[in-house]
């Protein structure tokens, strides 16, 4: 969680600027978020592919930050880039557990982008209407805990299960389909 908080205080300009195509800034982009990238895949890859998950993610974005829609997205975009990056590693290796869930995990991040896209929209639609309207507001309005708490008039603490209980119905959603 911290990581993601610190990824998201980089400078807006800078991201903004690298976004244009300014070299100096994407270089300044990449550093400010190296050290971002390193923590999270410290905690999510096997420690032989944590510089591998580093490079890759870092990589990309000197690739595609010019393809970012908004610089809100950035953390999001950089995170979800350094998680992929975990899991092909992972599928690499020859020591892969056997485990249901990472066999879930894998499977999912084989689908071609549309296709996630079209499943992630069906699992969400699929939701309840209290669960699906939490997600829809913490994840694509990308509202925070306590503004989604204001506009629901919910404790803290509610719009929190809410939003892990709908994130676990979505992943069974997605497991069996």
């Amino acid at each position: 969680m911290t990581s993601v908080a610190r990824a998201s205080r980089c400078d807006p300009g800078l991201i903004e600027a690298a976004r244009s195509g300014d070299e100096k800034a994407l270089v300044s982009l990449l550093s400010a978020a190296q050290p971002d990238v390193r923590r999270y895949a410290a905690r999510n890859c096997r420690a032989a592919d944590i510089d591998d998950a580093v490079q890759e993610t870092l990589l990309l974005l000197y690739r595609r930050v010019g393809t970012l829609r908004a610089v809100t997205s950035f953390s999001a975009w950089l995170f979800a880039v350094a998680r992929r990056a975990c899991l092909r590693l992972l599928r690499m290796s020859a020591d892969i557990p056997d485990s249901a869930a990472d066999d879930v995990d894998a499977r999912l991040a084989l689908l071609r982008p549309e296709d996630l896209r079209i499943d992630l929209s069906r699992a969400i639609q699929s939701l309840p209407d209290h669960y699906r309207e939490v997600i829809l507001l913490r994840d694509i309005e990308e509202l925070s805990i306590d503004e989604i708490a204001s506009v629901l008039s919910l404790t803290r603490e509610s719009v929190k299960a809410r939003i892990h209980r709908a994130r676990m119905l979505i992943r069974e959603y997605l497991i069996r389909d």
